[in-house]
Formats: C-alpha cells, sequence, structure tokens
C-alpha cells in the first residue's frame, strides 16, 4: 500500500479503483487488482 498526499492521480490509473473514507483516512482500493491499493492521511 502506498501512503501518498493525492489520490486523484492513483485512482485514474485503473478504471477499478475506488475512493473510501474509513476512520478519517482515504483510501483507493480495487478488488480486482490489489496492487493499485493506496492511503492519504
Amino acid at each position: 500500500m502506498k501512503v501518498v498526499n493525492s489520490l486523484k492521480s492513483l485512482k485514474n490509473r485503473h478504471r477499478d479503483c475506488r475512493l473510501i473514507r474509513r476512520r478519517g483516512r482515504t483510501y483507493v482500493i480495487n478488488k480486482t487488482n490489489p496492487r493499485f491499493k493506496a492511503r492519504q492521511g
């Protein structure tokens, strides 16, 4: 999982990426290709 400042560019890497907010942190998750996981904050 990458920790990044901006998730907008990571969301556009794959069409299955979803932005999720959990416990005050923002995550990019991808069910089909878990290699694209990232988190902010």
